[in-house]
């Protein structure tokens, strides 16, 4: 079995480093990806914005994100947004 794609978001990310993470999603073979989110400062619009353009970009290119590492605060602003159906978000340690 192959090992899912990680990529990390940093504490606050930038667009441009949001979209530096899509073009690598974009490169990257079809398949699991994990996005590391446990760095995120704060959970806002901004680190909304940022996840919903992961998952955009991801869709697109055929792969299956997951995001991990959310806090509470993330979640539940995932879930006001409606968007934690589309955006799966998990708490607990970073994976390895």
């Amino acid at each position: 079995m192959r090992q899912p794609f990680v990529v990390t978001l940093t504490a606050c990310p930038t667009r441009a480093e949001v979209a530096l993470l899509c073009a690598e999603l974009g490169a990257a073979p079809p398949g699991e990806v994990v996005c590391e989110v446990g760095a995120l400062a704060r959970a806002d619009l901004a680190a909304v914005d940022a996840l919903a353009r992961l998952g955009l970009a991801a869709g697109r290119r055929g792969h299956r994100i997951r995001f991990h590492g959310a806090g509470p605060e993330l979640r539940a602003l995932l879930l006001l947004t409606g968007l934690d159906g589309t955006l799966v978000a998990e708490d607990g340690p970073p994976s390895p």
